[in-house]
């Protein structure tokens, strides 16, 4: 999509201007303190984290600078802190939150989200706050994107908010055929925005620190990507994402065998990485419009219009590996810490949460992965029901990948046109290789131009194995080792018990709502029952419903212990 012409200086200077975030300058002293996250975790990686760009593209950020609330305040006021979002004091424009990005290009710069969005968190004790860098974000990503809709959907609507925006963009001085523009292009934004936002989010929402990002990837991919041009819609294949599950921790994430909380992609070096990465952008608004092409080795263009930033993701996936889980700073009962030590190794190692060596052995020479088993404990099962749907791939029906894939068939399973489309665009962005449409297919026929390349992605998106490599079924979510658990609340894959303390008692006996927010409990070892960032509780259930997406059925290791074993065992868990 291109936007009226106007000089990047000078739209700097008017983004700037108009105050993206009005009265909010860069603050030279944060509120708030850094935990010791190992020697590798400088301040330099953390700024360059919360504000690498991934390729994710929102809209662009004089649009973003111009929209405005109900209210009439502007949409970024506060560095969007009402949806939970973090400060970045070092962001350029300033103001804008961490996570989210600015990327240049010949239309002007455009606002995106990188993963520090979703995975940076803040907990605050007894007034002060602690930033936990790769922890479980506590961000209402449904409000946002529903408020996002909301505002532009008004802009579009009405005749005086529009020339407000249209002056905010262009200048007070814009003629009649640029004010046209800009409409026609807030239009074509909006369409599949409005259906993907009408057709997939569900009520009741998803809530702060969660959100159904599997369904949300599916939707945004089959659904808005693959259709006919100009719009590229397959309405048919937007399903509503109602099976949310907490953001998970990143440090370690890198050296696991296993990851998406199903299992369903294996990981462990930097090319499966970067299909991880890939995937992720995928459903955080980046721009991919595949289409069929001879004059390419797969017979599909996949990198053309693909947003997607592979050296940002490379880099993501280098500073991922660096950050460290975080030390507990507080006080630790040694002695009990030691006794909690032996029931761990009880009731929480024996196959499930320690260290093993894994399969994989090519993340760092020197390093191994880690076995990441895939086990059923009796938890929410509804995650894995929405890997049973199907969808119409579009203009990737029939695609293949020599040694990854068979043709697409239609109807087809989203994880694999999910998997044909990642792989796809990494091997055209390595080998960006343009030949006759004869020799193409004749490479394609002989199922020899990509094989070892395809090797070492097999397992993307596609490998659902329980130990031992038996195929896992439903319910059965990864188990990873618990190095920095204690910053991860809420527990269970759906976040749907409160503490670990919580999470200790049979599953009978936890809460059925509590708040979220920053606020944290040291003795229960997390969310503290006192919280005032957000309004909506979450509510669970019980055993009776494991297929609500808020179960907080399962897991129940350790429950039988007395009340003292299990202040050892989270005095323990405190030291990990």
């Amino acid at each position: 999509m291109r936007f009226p012409p106007q000089s990047a200086p000078a739209l700097r200077a008017a983004v700037l201007a108009a105050g993206l975030l009005a009265g909010h300058a860069a603050v030279a002293d944060p509120a708030w303190t850094t935990l010791d996250q190992g020697a590798a975790w400088t301040a330099e990686r953390r700024a360059d984290f919360y504000s690498r760009d991934q390729g994710s593209r929102i809209m662009p950020l004089r649009w973003m600078a111009a929209l405005r609330q109900a209210s009439g305040a502007p949409f970024m006021e506060g560095s969007l802190s009402r949806y939970g979002y973090l400060p970045n004091e070092e962001s350029t424009p300033a103001g804008l939150p961490v996570g989210f990005t600015v990327a240049s290009a010949a239309d002007g710069e455009t606002l995106g989200m990188t993963c520090a969005a979703c995975h940076t968190r803040q907990i605050a004790v007894q007034g002060r706050a602690y930033r936990i860098d790769g922890g479980p974000a506590i961000v209402d990503f449904q409000a946002f994107l529903s408020d996002l809709h909301d505002a532009v959907a008004r802009t579009r609507q009405d005749p005086v908010q529009f020339a407000a925006f249209a002056g905010a963009v262009l200048g007070p001085a814009a003629g009649s055929e640029p004010v046209a523009a800009l409409r026609a292009q807030l239009d074509a934004w909006y369409l599949p925005y409005d259906a993907i936002i009408t057709g997939a989010l569900p009520q009741p929402p998803w809530g702060p620190g969660r959100l159904d990002a599997v369904t949300m990837i599916f939707d945004r991919l089959t659904g808005l990507d693959l259709g006919p041009p100009p719009s590229y819609l397959i309405p048919g294949n937007i399903k509503r994402a109602d099976a949310p599950v907490r953001y998970p921790f990143l440090w370690n994430a890198a050296r696991q065998d296993k990851t998406q909380w199903p299992g369903f992609a294996d990981n462990g070096n930097a090319i499966l990485g970067l299909a991880r990465n890939l995937g992720e952008v995928t459903g955080v608004f980046a721009v991919y419009h595949p289409k069929k092409d001879e004059g390419r080795l797969l017979g599909i263009n996949y990198v053309s219009e693909n947003s997607a930033n592979f050296e940002g993701l490379a880099a993501l996936e280098r500073l991922i590996r660096r950050i460290g889980p975080p030390r507990w700073p507080w006080p630790v009962d040694a002695a009990l810490a030691e006794q909690g030590r032996a029931l761990f190794a009880q009731n929480c190692a024996g196959g499930c949460h320690e260290v093993r060596s894994g399969a994989l052995r090519s993340l760092l020479p020197e390093e191994a992965t880690w076995t990441t088993p895939v086990m059923n404990v009796g938890t929410d099962t509804r995650e894995w029901a929405i890997l049973g749907r199907s969808v119409d791939p579009g203009v990737l029906t029939g695609a293949a990948i020599p040694g990854f894939h068979e043709p697409l068939r239609n109807p087809e399973a989203p994880i694999n046109v999910l998997g044909l489309s990642v792989v796809g665009s990494i091997l055209q962005h390595a080998f960006p290789v343009v030949v006759p449409d004869d020799l193409a297919a004749q490479f394609a026929r002989a199922g020899t131009a990509f094989t070892p390349a395809t090797e070492s992605l097999k397992g993307a998106f596609r490998n659902i194995d329980g130990q031992g490599g038996a195929p896992a079924g439903p319910g059965a979510y990864e188990s990873r080792v618990l190095q920095g658990i204690w910053a991860a609340a809420p527990y269970l894959h759906n976040g749907s018990v409160p503490s670990l303390a919580e999470l200790l008692k049979p599953a009978s006996q936890r809460v059925a709502s509590f708040k979220l927010g920053p606020n944290y409990d040291l003795a229960t070892v997390g969310l503290a029952a006192d919280q005032s960032a957000f309004a909506q509780p979450r509510q669970t259930t019980g055993c009776e419903d494991l297929d609500s997406g808020s179960s907080r059925c399962g897991h129940e290791f350790g429950t039988a212990l007395t009340p003292a074993q299990k202040q050892a065992l989270l005095e323990y868990l405190k030291t990990l």
